[in-house]
């Protein structure tokens, strides 16, 4: 039992750390060539564009806080948050767990991000014509895909339950 123990924590870890890099690898990336090219727009096409930007406000830029106090504390209770969902990732399994281990790997990438250089750089911007959906990075796609799995979850294995 306590190989499996080991093994499990092990392998959740990996995914977590590999979230985490693949992340700082990508923003690392796009600052660098958005410094030596002394621009913001990187690439640019039909679809998609790289364009990097610096969110101070939560998820997709809502919530951008121009005062130090309110970012610290968003920045807190963020946290907080992954505190919290570290408890859950250890009273889950399966894929529930599997889902939370997504959204903690992103959402250290952007503390991590948070706490050093006082916002997230977002780069990806998916568009058609002149409709722009909200620029986003790595650890938004992982977060964002955890949620988004976590939802499923609740809906397709909790539909039997009997809400009376």
């Amino acid at each position: 039992m306590f190989n499996l123990i080991s093994k499990n924590f092990f392998l959740n870890f990996s995914i977590i750390i590999f979230i985490f890099i693949l992340d700082r690898i990508s923003k690392i990336y796009v600052i660098k060539l958005s410094e030596e090219n002394n621009v913001n727009e990187l690439f640019s096409s039909k679809y998609l564009d790289i364009n990097l930007i610096w969110n101070e406000g939560i998820a997709f830029g809502l919530f951008s806080f121009s005062e130090k106090y309110a970012y610290n504390l968003l920045t807190l209770l963020i946290g907080l948050v992954i505190i919290v969902i570290f408890y859950m990732i250890s009273k889950n399994d399966g894929l529930r767990k599997y889902s939370l281990i997504m959204i903690i790997g992103g959402a250290l990438g952007n503390l991590y991000d948070r706490i050093f250089f006082k916002a997230v750089p977002d780069f990806i911007d998916f568009h058609i014509g002149n409709f722009h959906w909200f620029i986003f990075n790595v650890s938004d796609i992982f977060i964002s895909t955890g949620v988004i799995l976590m939802i499923l979850i609740e809906i397709i294995f909790d539909k039997n339950k009997n809400y009376e």
